[in-house]
């Protein structure tokens, strides 16, 4: 059967200018916005770390569903999926990982401390990792380990938001963002739309890329068997 034609790009092409413009037009938003009376210049870092954290959030989540699925359906597709976002997991958890302590050492005078949000995050997103080298060295059955990882990690992304509701922590707790100055708001929520549009193209890169190599693996495979 002849395979299906590629889509146009221009829907692709229209959504990577757009997201460009933005994180040209961001850090203007982002310097315009006040400062609250507590906090420092430093705190402009917040329109990065917090939808990069929600960002990563939702790859884990489509990750663990996608896993789910795979695992009930042995569908390739779903593989592809909990692969693409996973990968994508680890990039915006490094973005988070990296913008969290400098933010930290500026306001608690240190890159790092042990309190629950931030060691929940840093399991999710050390889970999203695992499920990358499994993906890479795990060797045969390595689909059903990485996609039970992927689960796992999925699972654990409601602790991470609660984690500072069920413990005491020096972490800002979760009612900072609803109760904002409105002046904050556009900057956080363009920030938040701009990384999730950056999660959808890169998604949809990814998984194409998968299925090249999956195609390609298959050409391998049968060129082998002819040889035989």
């Amino acid at each position: 059967m002849a395979e299906s034609k590629p889509k146009s790009p221009i829907v692709f092409l229209i959504a990577a200018v757009l997201a460009a413009a933005g994180f040209v037009a961001l850090p203007l938003m982002a310097f315009r916005a006040p400062i609250p009376q507590t906090m420092f210049f430093s705190q402009k870092i917040f329109y990065y770390h917090v939808p990069a954290a929600w960002t990563m959030f939702i790859a884990v989540i489509v990750c663990g569903v996608a896993s789910a699925l795979y695992l009930r359906k042995r569908d390739a597709r779903w593989d592809e999926a909990a692969q693409a976002s996973a990968m994508i997991a680890v990039l915006f958890g490094a973005i988070v990982m990296t913008t969290g302590p400098i933010w930290a050492k500026a306001h608690w005078s240190k890159y790092w401390i042990w309190e629950a949000r931030l060691v929940s995050a840093l399991l999710v997103w050390m889970m999203a990792i695992a499920y990358v080298l499994v993906r890479r060295y795990g060797g045969p059955g390595m689909e059903r380990l990485s996609a039970a990882i992927g689960i796992f990690a999925a699972v654990n992304v409601p602790l991470v938001y609660w984690s500072t509701t069920i413990w005491r922590t020096q972490h800002p707790p979760n009612s900072v963002v609803p109760t904002l100055d409105n002046r904050m708001r556009p900057a956080l929520y363009t920030s938040a739309l701009l990384f999730v549009i950056l999660f959808v193209l890169i998604y949809a890169v990814r998984r194409r890329l998968l299925r090249a190599e999956a195609r390609l693996h298959a050409l391998h495979i049968g060129v082998e068997d002819q040889e035989d």
